[in-house]
């Protein structure tokens, strides 16, 4: 089974107790009336799905019900860290997502 830590509980718990939730660090439009269609689709829609690390959004939904951040390896599927929402984007090594 996968566990994975909750930065907020300070736990390592079944993946049962957690929902991914997208992509993280996505920064929605200040003034959505002046951005156009096409680059309002892009912010909705669009996701980098990359091969190996990735910055990841996820919910504690079976315990402090928090959203927090992640770096996993989609290969893997292993967690390299898991950080609070709102810190800074974690810089990956060698230049990865």
């Amino acid at each position: 089974m996968l566990l994975i830590h909750c930065p907020y509980c300070e736990q390592d718990l079944p993946e049962l107790e957690f929902r991914h939730a997208g992509e993280a660090h996505l920064i929605r439009p200040a003034a959505t009336d002046e951005v156009g269609d096409e680059d309002f689709e892009a912010f909705l829609f669009l996701r980098d799905n990359p091969k190996g690390r990735a910055h990841e959004r996820w919910r504690h939904v079976h315990g402090c019900g928090r959203f927090f951040n992640a770096v996993r390896d989609t290969v893997s599927d292993k967690f390299v860290v898991t950080y609070k929402a709102g810190a800074k984007k974690l810089a990956l090594k060698g230049g990865e997502a």
